[in-house]
């Protein structure tokens, strides 16, 4: 069974900086592109950072270019997500995500809060 587990969410001041890490089991973690998307309570999710399976290649959602870094650890089985210089439109909770065939397996979710 896949599990995808996130951690590291809090409450920041804009400007701040966080890192979550996501760690998964039940497959086979180094096969697969990674993701993050996060979702505003009562909106829609907004696909954040893309990183493919040997962590060479990233995509960014232009909203967060320049300031967050996706990156992963094959050996651990961990994918993380490094934000910068949050802002209050940051606001959010945070998934990290992995697609198997027709299926967007998530985990729970870790809330992010920027604000002073």
């Amino acid at each position: 069974e896949v599990q995808l587990v996130e951690s590291g969410g809090g409450l920041v001041q804009p400007g701040g900086s966080l890192r979550l890490s996501c760690a998964a089991s039940g497959f086979t973690f180094s096969s697969y592109a990674m993701h993050w998307v996060r979702q505003v309570p009562g909106k829609g999710l907004e696909w954040v950072l893309t990183i493919n399976s040997g962590g060479g290649t990233t995509n960014y959602a232009d909203s967060v270019k320049g300031r967050f870094t996706i990156s992963r650890d094959n050996a651990k089985k961990t994918l993380y997500l490094q934000m910068n210089s949050l802002k209050p439109d940051d606001t959010a909770i945070y998934y990290c995500g992995v697609e198997m065939g027709l299926r967007d397996h998530r985990g729970k979710g870790t809330l992010v809060t920027v604000s002073s």
